[in-house]
């Protein structure tokens, strides 16, 4: 009886293997680790042509599942869903313009519409807030997914300034509301508000990764980081006019970055005028500095993150 030739089977590619995996437990940071999983192994022509799939468009899919699931998340079993994007900002601009205005009697000739400064204030700090906050625990929550499943470990810091920024453009409803009201209607300075999204946006970026990079590495700084939120809301001229900070003062304030990023927008929007090239020189260059130095300590030691995540 001859022998039976041996059947030689096609090795699968690497990247189709890793991605079959086991759904994870549907716990509070489980569900999102699930809905990314299960969304990039269903993905129609990953598994048949793994080999051949773009990186570059997988890193693309898996941030739009991740900024898809997180914005379902926030507003799962709310009954008002996204409508808080709108009302939020709108409801801390009512309480903080009725204690800084009726109990504090802050005021100044030279601001339009103190309401309209107040908004512009929140929603500019909020973004960099939540972007950074979320995005310095997005390496540490995704730890499950990371040990099983081959992906680029900046997509996860980036995904969550992306939601934040989602969020922001939802709450430039509640400043279109406010400008109406107020009887200061946009003009077209309000074309440049992509512009200022950029430079906000890759600040965060920076400043996420820089966080996120910490937090693996030192938990304290999760904690730490949420007291240096806190000084830097009251350091930053939101909901007070600038000109009762003594002069030492403002000359700190050149340091500040969320100085110049609400100062921008506020020049778009409240004084409707272009930002000198001065602020854009400001603006652009904390943005670039932050991403520069974030994405070179991340990329450092990201290779170190399976250790200790």
């Amino acid at each position: 009886m001859a022998p039976s030739t041996p059947h030689f089977v096609w090795p699968r590619a690497p990247y189709a293997r890793m991605v079959h995996v086991q759904p994870l437990t549907e716990t509070h940071g489980g569900a999102a680790l699930t809905t990314v999983t299960n969304a990039i192994a269903q993905k129609g022509d990953v598994a048949r042509n793994d080999a051949w799939y773009p990186v570059e468009q997988r890193d693309r899919f898996i941030v739009q599942q991740l900024v898809s699931k997180d914005f379902k998340l926030k507003y799962r079993r709310s009954i008002l869903g996204v409508a808080w994007s709108v009302l939020n900002p709108l409801l801390m601009m009512c309480v903080m313009a009725a204690v800084f205005t009726r109990m504090m009697r802050f005021s100044s000739e030279g601001i339009p519409s103190y309401p309209l400064y107040i908004i512009l204030g929140n929603i500019t700090f909020a973004l960099m807030s939540d972007s950074t906050s979320q995005g310095m625990v997005s390496i540490i929550e995704a730890s499950s997914l990371l040990k099983k499943v081959k992906i680029d470990r900046w997509v996860f810091p980036v995904e969550k300034v992306l939601f934040a920024i989602v969020n922001f453009a939802f709450s430039l409803v509640a400043v279109l509301l406010v400008m109406v009201i107020v009887h200061l209607l946009p003009t077209w300075t309000a074309l440049m508000l992509p512009l200022f999204v950029v430079y906000l946006g890759l600040f965060c970026i920076g400043v996420s990764m820089l966080l996120a990079t910490a937090a693996v590495f030192f938990r304290d700084v999760i904690h730490l980081w949420s007291v240096v939120l806190t000084a830097w809301t009251y350091f930053t001229p939101l909901f007070y006019p600038e000109e009762i900070l003594p002069e030492l003062v403002l000359k700190l304030e050149r340091f500040n970055p969320m100085y110049h990023y609400v100062g921008f927008i506020r020049e778009l929007l409240l004084y409707q005028r272009l930002p000198t090239l001065g602020m854009h020189v400001v603006c652009g260059g904390f943005a670039v500095l932050a991403l520069a130095v974030g994405w070179f300590v991340f990329r450092r030691h990201e290779h170190k993150f399976i250790l200790f995540i």
